[in-house]
């Protein structure tokens, strides 16, 4: 019997088979969990469609996190396929490509409102229609990395927004903790995917970090058996935190060397 045997949950941020939220998906499958699916834009269903049907998920539906009707009537959705939820997998980011390079000072008004929209509230956004489907409690866990902490060249604002993510998880860890519902983050090493191609320098911080980090770069396996961990009953009072599945790079202090890079 696997370890999400009977449990059911939902997963945000679905973009192709390089995206972190498959190896998530993939690992829960294996263990049992019943999956439910939403991607953004019509140009990633084709891309999206074949992968959930590869592990027998029935329920994928198209949601633009920053429409609040939308939201509304993705989990009025939810609520009628599944009923009630175990869990939910944050795994959204944006900003604008030309918000990813250059200097930090010239970041525009507009393209700080997305990042922070679409790659933080939309955590709130979703937490506030996902807990009342939660009876009998639950998990939620974001995806964060590096460069909200530390400055990571080129990063700009989209490390300004993961910071926002993690005090965003401390704060529903906190509010949620009343409905026995646990939220944490997984800060992630660099690796290949959609998202991560924006990121002007992105091939040679994903070596830098590979070269120097104890236990070198990390792939969509190991982030899949962390989150494995954090939905899972394993990790029943642990909230409000942030994992790191960085190769421990994070306790290097070393300098990204990507600002040089100009791909």
């Amino acid at each position: 019997m696997g370890l999400f045997e009977g449990k059911r949950g939902m997963i945000f941020g679905l973009a192709n088979k390089n995206s972190i939220a498959w190896g998530i998906s993939q690992a829960l499958a294996s263990e049992g969990a019943e999956l439910g699916f939403s991607y953004a834009g019509e140009v990633l269903k084709k891309r999206v469609e074949p992968l959930v049907a590869s592990i027998g998920s029935t329920f994928v539906e198209e949601c633009d996190v920053t429409d609040e009707a939308a939201i509304d009537a993705l989990f009025s959705k939810v609520a009628a396929h599944f009923g009630t939820i175990d869990f939910l997998v944050h795994s959204i980011a944006f900003a604008p490509r030309e918000e990813l390079g250059g200097r930090f000072v010239n970041t525009s008004r507009e393209g700080f409102r997305i990042a922070l929209d679409v790659s933080c509230y939309s955590l709130v956004a979703l937490a506030k229609r996902a807990y009342p489907l939660m009876p009998n409690g639950g998990a939620m866990v974001a995806m964060t990395y590096y460069g909200a902490e530390k400055v990571t060249p080129n990063y700009n604002v989209m490390g300004v927004a993961k910071a926002a993510l993690e005090a965003t998880v401390r704060y529903l860890a906190w509010d949620l903790g009343q409905n026995q519902i646990r939220v944490n983050a997984i800060s992630a090493g660099p690796i290949k995917t959609l998202a991560a191609s924006g990121v002007s320098g992105f091939r040679k911080s994903l070596s830098y970090v590979g070269s120097v980090a104890p236990m070198g770069n990390v792939d969509q396996d190991d982030i899949g058996d962390a989150a494995r961990y954090l939905l899972s009953d394993w990790s029943r009072k642990v909230t409000g935190e942030v994992l790191y599945v960085d190769g421990g790079f994070n306790i290097m202090g070393a300098p990204d060397p990507s600002a040089d890079d100009k791909e």
